[in-house]
């Protein structure tokens, strides 16, 4: 099944923060599209001539009358910052349609807890997660545990309040601020890095008796999101229970790279490639410096892409046979690398018999 692509046109901008805005598109056609909280949205942005690709997590809920997503701004950032200095209310988007694993599904028979780690711009798939836990899952419960570098750096900071007020006996949110603002007129809670030691303290104060199960999701910076991880090893939490959301591809040694069924002997030259797509089959040259979708794009194949840093999966597929290296694999599970799933946008052949079925 192909990805689908539609144009939406945007029905308001919302001002988050000094360097956040909120998008708010129309479904095309007034058609509604199904998404699962959680799930990004990508945006085609024309730029100089050339369409680049940027997703971005939806923070609405599928009932939401739009789709909304929140962009920060990001130094240097291309398309961030070409959002908020030229995307008006009226102009249409071309978007791909709702992609990412990194997702929750409300289900009222559920009785669990939900810890959610946020840290700056990550808390829009959590909001998302947030509301329609609140709306669906009337047994649940959620924590939500924020940083920010302060306080006028909260985004949803109104929204979050009224989500407090609204449920208070489900909905607990603690924010997390590396610095103070001296003249604050809201209470500012905890001051300091989200790290390990603050993740233990809070965490020790925050269960609450009555729910078996457990889960935990973050999404924010790569440090924070390690600190997260390194507490709850140390808590001895399952693996299972511990789900996350890079927006950039970690640099990490020990999480950059990974070979799926990859020996010795192998090494990156080029090669041919068999790629099946939508019923076709295509021979596609890969050179060293080239990906597998970079060389598939080439050959004038439309194959579904997004972010092209191994993080979002929209250009996964199937290894059917030889061995293929893989950049980064922060999109795949452990089990979908046993089962021979690649990312091509970060995937070099490493033998000769390279077959890859997408979709």
């Amino acid at each position: 099944m192909s990805n689908a692509y539609y144009n939406m046109k945007v029905a308001d901008i919302t001002q988050e923060t000094a360097d956040a805005i909120t998008l708010h598109l129309e479904h095309p056609e007034k058609n509604k599209i199904s998404y699962i909280p959680g799930q990004f949205l990508t945006l085609i942005i024309p730029i100089d001539g050339k369409k680049v690709r940027r997703s971005y997590s939806l923070c609405s809920i599928p009932e939401d009358p739009y789709f909304s997503v929140t962009i920060k701004r990001v130094e240097g950032g291309l398309v961030s910052n070409y959002i908020a200095d030229n995307v008006k209310v009226g102009q249409e988007i071309e978007v791909m349609a709702p992609l990412g694993n990194f997702n929750v599904k409300a289900d009222a028979n559920l009785k669990r807890h939900l810890f959610f780690f946020g840290g700056g711009s990550g808390i829009t798939p959590l909001m998302s997660m947030t509301q329609s836990i609140l709306k669906h899952e009337p047994q649940s419960r959620i924590t939500l545990i924020y940083g920010n570098r302060d306080l006028n750096c909260v985004i949803f900071k109104n929204a979050l309040s009224k989500l407090e007020k609204q449920y208070p006996d489900r909905l607990k949110i603690i924010h997390v601020f590396n610095e103070a603002i001296a003249d604050a007129t809201e209470p500012q809670e905890n001051i300091g890095l989200l790290d390990r030691t603050m993740v233990l303290q809070l965490l020790e104060n925050l269960k609450v008796p009555g729910y078996t199960q457990e889960s935990y999701y973050m999404c924010g910076p790569e440090g924070m999101m390690n600190e997260v991880r390194d507490a709850l090893q140390f808590m001895r939490v399952p693996s299972s229970q511990v789900f996350k959301e890079s927006f950039t591809a970690p640099t990490t040694v020990e999480d950059h790279g990974a070979d799926v069924s990859a020996e010795e002997s192998d090494e990156i030259i080029t090669r041919t490639v068999t790629i099946i797509y939508e019923g076709d089959e295509y021979q596609v040259e890969v050179k060293p410096d080239e990906t597998i979708l970079e060389a598939g794009l080439k050959a004038d194949i439309d194959l579904p892409y997004s972010c092209q840093a191994g993080l979002c999966t929209a250009c996964r597929g199937k290894c059917l046979s030889g061995r293929v290296h893989l950049d980064e694999r922060e999109g795949l599970s452990d089990s979908e690398i046993d089962q021979g799933y690649v990312l091509n946008c970060v995937g070099h052949p490493l033998t000769a018999d390279v077959v890859i079925e997408i979709g």
